[in-house]
């Protein structure tokens, strides 16, 4: 599997460790420091270096890709060359940003798994550095909704589509249990915090301002994809239990999980 040693997909390492898979080859950049399982076979690479892929990509069976627009045409196409017989890929929703990942996988010929998680509840952690300063969150659009998805349960989907082959043309749309605006979201983050906390409504100019701190160049495409939502919400899909046997995160949850992250170290 690619990006081994990223957020998901460590974690992705994990649950098939978990549920028993006894062959699992990983790519990392530095095995040393990636320190993956005794189990886990290693081989030395980046998605982005497209000729350190054929090595890593022999005699693999199912390939788990992750998201790399750059080089994703090439890394499909030597997955096929390689005679791998299937691709669970991350990407996103059908027509957005990474779009072009699915199009890659596609074209190569291999079959697939598309997997489409919308927004990852550690987005959340824009916020942090004002929650960690204050009770009070400057941001936009915070009626905007949708329902976003921990990346635990990314992963654990993932690695169960991975060890089954029914899944093999089919598009997963992910979200979490829950459909909730970004004031909610806040006021959520504030009780698993033990605090209260106070959401601003900014005007576009002002929120952009305030999300290049965090977010740099992208905080005007983010403003707007905010803008998309308050237009077209989106609903929580049952897709994750469906799949896992298993709830969804809520948000709650996970800010408890995750408490640290808002907080001073």
């Amino acid at each position: 599997m690619t990006g081994a040693t990223g957020n998901i997909g460590r974690m992705v390492v994990d649950e098939l460790l978990a549920l028993g898979a006894d062959t699992v080859r990983a790519l990392t950049v530095d095995p040393a420091r990636a320190a993956l399982p005794a189990r886990v076979e290693v081989a030395r690479g980046f998605l982005g270096r497209p000729a350190t892929l054929p090595a890593a990509y022999a005699n693999v069976d199912v390939l788990y890709l992750a998201p790399h627009l750059p080089t994703a045409a090439e890394a499909c196409r030597l997955a096929a060359d390689a005679g791998i017989s299937r691709i669970v890929d991350l990407a996103g929703p059908k027509g957005a940003h990474w779009q072009g990942i699915e199009d890659a996988v596609e074209a190569c010929g291999v079959p697939f798994t598309h997997l489409e998680p919308g927004e990852f509840m550690s987005n959340a952690t824009l916020w942090a550095r004002q929650i960690k300063t204050g009770d009070v969150v400057r941001d936009t659009c915070g009626d905007a909704v949708n329902a976003p998805i921990a990346q635990e349960d990314v992963a654990a989907v993932a690695a169960r589509v991975l060890l089954s082959d029914v899944h093999a043309g089919r598009s997963y749309e992910l979200t979490g249990p829950e459909a909730l605006s970004r004031r909610q979201k806040v006021e959520l983050i504030g009780q698993a915090l033990g605090r209260e906390l106070h959401y601003v409504e900014l005007p576009r100019d002002e929120a952009i301002a305030e999300l290049t701190q965090d977010m740099g160049a992208h905080a005007a495409w983010y403003v707007d994809g905010q803008q998309s939502l308050r237009e077209h919400p989106q609903a929580a899909v049952p897709t994750v239990p469906a799949l896992t046997g298993r709830p969804a995160t809520t948000f709650l949850t996970w800010a408890r999980k995750h408490a640290n992250l808002f907080q001073d170290s």
